[in-house]
């Protein structure tokens, strides 16, 4: 008898199981815990790295020039002057998160905004008209590389090259070679450099096309095919995804809104240029690969492309006011790209190693 009662006491006690025969549930501690952990990955450097390298450039220039730097008329610049740079970032945006590439969005944006110069020059109609149709074309040329892409199935980097260089001959010679100027003040001025609240109005229009852009991309299933096409396109088409379908809407989105930043450079110098677009191609590639290694490790998202339209904004800037020779900025956006690329690189590889 004392032996059984021995032997029972000394025997393991067993958690208690639920009546469905699972663990019980964690500590609510444990939870908090892990949460935490979440938290404090998502402010890491690895996640959000360039907010901190932007805040430090920050702290740089307000040292290096305080009197130049810290003066409204600085934040003013910058949101205008790099409104249009980051529309351009945002339209690759689109076709990179398919695994595309549009090297035409330079000779599309000087193509919109010829395009609505031309008719401001030889039509009556409103403003607002001329330049939608500036946003149409734009959504014209998408379609042509979409055509080249998908049906004549050649490379996207080299089908755009090729587009690019027929669409920035198309605004020459729709222009004249000429700068149009007329009908350029007023109301199409306006469109550019108006404020709300205080704000300038180009830059309004790239935190809502960034908020719709990340709800469309993350919340919609088509946004999901989009990533899926770029993420493993056989993959996609043997789940269902109608792959050419995706890639023509990407190319299409990512011209209209190429169209749309012309249109907007050229309400803003009140002036279009038949090459004003082509200086912007290299500062959106390197905005739009910089935006990949940030919040979505690898991915492209316009959360990332806008905050690096501001990191190459603020150091473009920063070092113009500082007396900088002019070549600085180039030479600035061309580090971007070239460490975003490695670092964006770095970060998919694995991921499509893992996944295969």
């Amino acid at each position: 008898m004392n032996s059984t009662t021995s032997s029972t006491a000394e025997a393991p006690v067993k958690e208690p199981r639920s009546i469905l025969g699972e663990e019980p549930a964690a500590p609510a501690d444990t939870g908090l815990r892990a949460n935490r952990r979440g938290a404090l990955r998502g402010l890491g450097f690895g996640t959000i790295g360039a907010v901190y390298v932007w805040l430090g450039m920050v702290a740089v220039f307000a040292v290096w020039i305080p009197d130049l730097w810290l003066d409204q008329a600085t934040v003013t610049t910058l949101m205008s002057d790099y409104a249009v740079t980051a529309l351009a970032a945002l339209s690759l945006v689109v076709v990179l998160a398919a695994r595309l590439f549009d090297l035409s969005i330079g000779a599309t944006m000087s193509l919109g905004g010829v395009v609505a110069g031309h008719m401001l020059a030889t039509t009556s109609l409103p403003p607002a008209l001329c330049a939608a149709a500036g946003v149409i074309v734009g959504a014209l040329v998408g379609l042509a590389n979409a055509l080249a892409v998908v049906w004549l199935r050649l490379e996207s980097l080299i089908a755009t090259l090729g587009t690019g260089a027929i669409v920035a001959a198309m605004a020459v010679a729709l222009s004249g070679d000429k700068v149009l100027t007329e009908r350029m003040s007023g109301d199409f001025n306006l469109i550019a450099i108006g404020e709300i609240a205080g704000v300038n109005v180009a830059f309004l229009y790239v935190i809502v096309l960034m908020i719709l852009m990340g709800l469309v991309l993350e919340q919609t299933a088509g946004g999901r095919r989009l990533y899926a096409t770029g993420y493993n396109t056989e993959a996609a088409r043997l789940m269902g995804v109608r792959v050419n379908r995706v890639k023509v809407v990407a190319f299409m989105v990512s011209g209209a809104l190429a169209g749309f930043a012309g249109v907007i450079l050229a309400a803003r110098l009140q002036a279009a240029a038949p090459d004003a677009g082509a200086h912007y191609l290299i500062p959106a590639f390197s905005a739009a690969f910089l935006g990949a290694t940030q919040f979505r490790h690898g991915r492209f998202n316009p959360w990332g492309a806008v905050l690096a339209v501001l990191v190459i904004g603020t150091g473009s800037l920063g070092l113009a006011l500082a007396g900088g020779p002019t070549w600085a900025p180039d030479v600035f956006s061309g580090l971007i790209l070239i460490i975003a690329v490695a670092i964006t690189v770095a970060e998919r590889g694995p991921r499509r190693a893992g996944a295969s």
